[in-house]
């Protein structure tokens, strides 16, 4: 018998979640398996699938310890993972990290291996953060597109991944975006346009007045100098649907250079939107900053609009430990 006593960073799951991430190498009818024939007790009683754990639960597993311990390993999942991530600022709570472009932050079906969050998963556990066993894995708090860059936090215990989601979803985290979009726009203002996905296409449209899909969503800009036809533009998500930006911006006729999906041309050798989420803002007010990629960096120069950065925050946070 082994018996484990929960972690604070570990309540709040289902008994099937948990045991999910703390026997990996067991599948999930397997997990199931074991709770329905009575091999899981929780506190000495039966557990069931649905329980819920609570800080300082006694687990008792009926499985011997040589089995436990090759289900329990955690080293195969990380095993030749790059931990090539560009880490804004770390402590024993979030790391917040800088995402290029072209790396998706999460798995799907077009990659499964070299994500965001697996290099990030990775790099814990060579740090030692992530114990064979653990039934909780550091997770993203906010995601963002394959060829969007910029900040992305990941929340390493239960406690803050909670906090910091609840604050995302009341709207007390500011997030800021750099673009660079087609066209002379002058001024600031608000697009509030309800968006509705079509999943036929995968992109996100105007819903129709009227039309029961569409969800409220609302987009700040401020344009901070325009050049060479194109102009840099400031942005503040107050709701944060999919593909927001890219709809919005479209929307009012001034789309991102490069994004070809919602109307904007390629240029410069750009085949991708020029977007980058810039800064976070905590309710605690920590600001964490990241500096744009390369290309975005190679188009102000060449537009003529990287005179307009230079009033811009700089880079903030710690290096990797």
């Amino acid at each position: 018998m082994i018996e484990i006593t929960l972690l604070p960073e570990d309540s709040g799951k289902k008994l099937h979640r948990y045991l999910r991430q703390a026997l990996p190498g067991l599948p999930l009818s397997g997990v199931y398996k074991m709770i329905r024939v009575g091999r899981v007790k929780v506190n000495g009683k039966k557990g069931k699938v649905d329980t819920v754990l609570q800080p300082g639960d006694c687990l008792s597993l009926y499985i011997h310890q040589d089995e436990y311990s090759e289900l329990a390993k955690n080293k195969p999942k990380f095993k030749g993972m790059s931990t090539d991530i560009d880490i804004v600022y770390e402590d024993e709570h979030i790391l917040v990290v800088n995402k290029p472009v072209d790396l998706l932050t999460h798995p799907d079906s077009s990659e499964h291996k070299d994500t965001l969050i697996n290099r990030a998963l990775a790099y814990l556990y060579r740090h030692g953060e992530i114990a064979d066993g653990r039934s909780f894995l550091p997770a993203t708090v906010n995601r963002l597109d394959r060829n969007t860059s910029g900040i992305v936090m990941i929340g390493k215990d239960t406690s803050t991944l909670r906090t910091l989601s609840e604050a995302i979803r009341d709207r007390r985290v500011e997030k800021t975006y750099l673009a660079i979009v087609w066209g002379k726009l002058i001024g600031s203002g608000d697009v509030d346009t309800p968006l509705m996905r079509v999943q036929r296409t995968n992109r996100t449209v105007g819903a129709l007045d009227g039309s029961v899909d569409g969800r409220t969503a609302l987009t700040r800009y401020r344009t901070l100098g325009s050049g060479a036809g194109f102009t840099l533009v400031e942005i503040t998500l107050i709701s944060g649907r999919t593909h927001q930006i890219r709809a919005h911006m479209q929307a009012i006729g001034h789309p991102l250079l490069g994004d070809v999906k919602y109307g904007g041309k390629p240029a410069f050798d750009v085949t991708y939107q020029l977007l980058h989420a810039y800064t976070v803002k905590l309710p605690d007010g920590r600001v964490f900053a990241a500096d744009p990629p390369a290309d975005f960096l190679r188009v102000l120069a060449q537009t003529g609009l990287k005179r307009y950065m230079q009033d811009r925050p700089q880079r903030r946070g710690t290096g990797a430990k």
